[in-house]
C-alpha cells in the first residue's frame, strides 16, 4: 500500500513538473499514474481476499442436503451463500464422496474443480479416516466449522471447542431454502 502511494505522489509530481517542463516527463508521469493505481487495486483486492472470515463445510454431510440425495450442486449452493457474507470457505469429504457423486473416487483436485473452488481449500481424507475427525482438526485449526451435528464418536469430548456455541454453525434446507444459523 505505502509503495502504490509513494508511487502515486512521484507520478503527480512528474505530471505537474511535465506540464510545465516537456511532454516526455509529463507522460512518464502518466505512465507512473496508471502503475500505481494498479497497484493500488490489486493491495484492495489482496486485502479484501485475506479479511475473510475462514470457515470449513463438511461436505460429505451438506452433498445430502437436498432431497437425501447426494448432489454436489448443493455444497456449491452452501459455498456461494457464504461467500457472499464474506466468508472464504474450505470443505471436507470422506473418502467415499467421489463414489457418492460419480461412481469412482475423486480426489480434492477433482472435487475442487467441481466447486470452482482453489484445490487447497478441498480435502478428501484417506480411506479408513474418518472425516469428522478430520474436519474437527482442522476447523479447530481454522478456530470455526460448519459441520452439521452427525452424532458420531469422534465429538466433544475429543474436540473441546465443539461445545463453544459459534464453533458449530447449523442449518438445513427449509422450502427449498438455505438456512443457515451463522450468528
Amino acid at each position: 500500500m505505502r509503495s502504490a502511494v509513494f508511487v502515486l505522489a512521484v507520478s503527480a509530481v512528474m505530471i505537474a513538473v511535465g506540464w510545465f517542463v516537456s511532454t516526455e516527463v509529463m507522460l512518464l508521469g502518466l505512465a507512473c499514474l496508471a502503475g500505481a493505481l494498479i497497484l493500488l487495486v490489486f493491495d484492495a483486492a489482496r486485502r479484501r481476499a485475506t479479511d475473510a472470515k475462514l470457515i470449513l463445510l463438511d461436505g460429505s454431510n451438506f452433498m445430502y442436503w437436498r432431497g437425501g440425495e447426494p448432489r454436489i450442486e448443493t455444497v456449491r449452493e452452501v459455498i456461494d451463500y457464504l461467500a457472499a457474507r464474506g466468508y472464504k470457505v474450505g470443505v471436507v469429504f470422506g473418502a467415499n464422496a467421489g463414489y457418492r457423486l460419480e461412481g469412482r473416487y475423486r480426489h480434492h483436485d477433482a472435487l475442487a474443480r467441481r466447486l470452482y473452488l482453489p484445490a487447497e481449500r478441498v480435502m478428501v481424507v484417506n480411506k479408513g479416516e474418518p472425516a469428522d475427525g478430520m474436519l474437527l482438526r482442522v476447523a479447530q485449526d481454522m478456530a470455526r466449522g460448519l459441520s452439521p451435528m452427525t452424532g458420531s464418536a469422534t465429538g466433544p469430548d475429543q474436540f473441546a471447542q465443539v461445545a463453544e456455541p459459534s464453533f458449530l454453525v447449523s442449518g438445513r434446507y427449509d422450502a427449498e431454502q438455505l438456512q443457515l444459523n451463522l450468528a
